[in-house]
């Protein structure tokens, strides 16, 4: 299962581990994801994978 956001479309990104003498590695960095219910139209739920940023902006858009 891929590792992205079902709202967004947040992935995961590409960087560098950068060690004390300066060498680089490839590294990922992994969008914060979790599972939340959704409610659809006709009365049933859906397990959808949400970023933790994405569910931060959808609260403050419900104030």
């Amino acid at each position: 299962m891929s590792r992205r956001c079902a709202i967004t479309g947040k992935g995961p990104a590409v960087g560098n581990n950068v060690s004390h003498a300066n060498n680089k590695t490839k590294r990922r960095f992994l969008p914060n994801l979790r599972t939340i219910r959704v409610a659809l139209e006709d009365g049933t739920t859906m397990k959808i994978k949400v970023a933790a940023s994405t569910l931060r902006t959808m609260k403050k858009q419900s104030k």
